[in-house]
């Protein structure tokens, strides 16, 4: 059937596009079972007891609303952080926030500058909202700051975007390097610094809240999808000036956020001792992923993130064939989708069970070449 007539015409020239195609849909294609899924960058070890707990004791609640003020976590954040409520707004997940500040920047046609192969979703929402990505290549598996700072003051460009630690190649800049790209930032140019993975990073990644707290042209992004092991709860945050923080009241969704997810993200924040241990948990897990990469004549890449980029040492169309055969073993795993980024494959770090099914297939994936 065709579509509705009168759709924007910024609407009806977008291909109507998914930026991942999830493990359930590559089920529903394939007619294949996932047994280990290990592709999407979420934290198998899932998240804390006592965060279950606190989602079990909300289920009961859910008839309601959750505050459109998300005063209590924004109150948690802001002690777990070390700054104000007002620092903070909170959204669904990383990618709604993107979407967000996005739009309040973005008018058609006007550049948005990031890395060529960073995530995806990003650029779903720039071409969304009509903008024109401007892209810098990786130089050496990571992203190119000198390079996105050219390409800023060239194009004028008033929003640029890269995550530190980074998706999709797991490397990372230190901390100092990225107080001195938003420094050197022209005033007009908002940056968006995802950091996702904050938590599974060293800690001299990490600029202090207190070094980039008063830029209000810098929108830092966190989430609870990843270390705390929350992806299905849809729970992130981001830290700026009260005033930055303060525009994401203009257009969010006030009802968006949901009760259950909240209550586990308060507690996720109280129990850092299960952060703490998990954290390990996915040091040891990017280790032994490490280890059967090298078993089988691949090379991983280090990683800062709750994944691990192994170098196949060919092209594209090698690693999809490595990827497409784990599958068919019902081994989960993707690959960044540009070139030369794509000569990798990426592995989410899981449970001793799923590391083993990997263990096992990979050297009959290899063997078929």
């Amino acid at each position: 059937m065709p579509a509705f007539s009168r759709f924007t015409p910024l609407i009806s020239a977008l291909p109507a596009t998914v930026p991942f195609v999830g493990p359930e849909a590559i089920e529903r294609n394939r007619g294949l079972i996932v047994k280990a899924r290990i592709g999407a960058n979420e934290n198998g070890f899932g998240p804390a007891p006592s965060a279950i707990e606190a989602m079990c004791a909300a289920a009961g609640e859910t008839w309601k609303y959750a505050d459109p003020e998300n005063f209590d976590l924004k109150q948690a954040l802001a002690a777990h952080l070390g700054c104000k409520a007002e620092n903070i707004a909170v959204g669904e997940g990383i990618d709604s926030l993107l979407g967000l500040i996005v739009r309040l920047v973005i008018d058609p046609g006007l550049p948005v500058v990031t890395s060529f192969g960073a995530y995806p979703t990003f650029n779903f929402h720039v071409a969304g909202h009509g903008g024109r990505l401007v892209t810098v290549p990786y130089v050496e598996d990571r992203e190119n700051l000198d390079g996105l700072l050219e390409a800023v003051r060239r194009e004028n460009a008033p929003l640029v975007y890269f995550a530190n630690p980074d998706n999709p190649m797991g490397s990372w800049w230190d901390a100092d390097s990225i107080v001195a790209f938003a420094e050197a930032l022209p005033e007009t140019c908002l940056m968006i610094l995802d950091e996702a993975y904050c938590e599974t990073g060293p800690a001299n990644a990490m600029p202090a809240i207190s070094a980039l707290i008063g830029r209000p042209n810098v929108i830092r992004t966190r989430t609870f999808s990843k270390a705390y092991g929350m992806a299905g709860s849809r729970v992130g945050y981001a830290i700026t000036t009260p005033g930055t923080a303060q525009a994401f009241d203009k257009i969010r969704n006030h009802f968006g956020m949901n009760r259950i997810g909240i209550a586990a993200a308060l507690a996720a924040l109280k129990d850092q001792a299960y952060l703490s241990d998990v954290i390990g948990r996915i040091k040891a897990s990017r280790d032994r992923i490490a280890g059967i990469a090298a078993a089988n004549g691949l090379k991983p890449l280090p990683s800062a993130t709750n994944f691990v980029a192994i170098d196949c040492g060919r092209d594209g169309a090698y690693a999809r064939s490595i990827v497409d055969g784990l599958m068919e073993h019902g081994v989960f795993i993707r690959m960044p989708g540009v070139a030369p980024l794509n000569r990798c494959i990426r592995v989410s770090v899981g449970p001793e069970s799923d590391m083993a099914l990997l263990e096992e297939a990979l050297p009959k994936v290899l063997k078929g070449f």
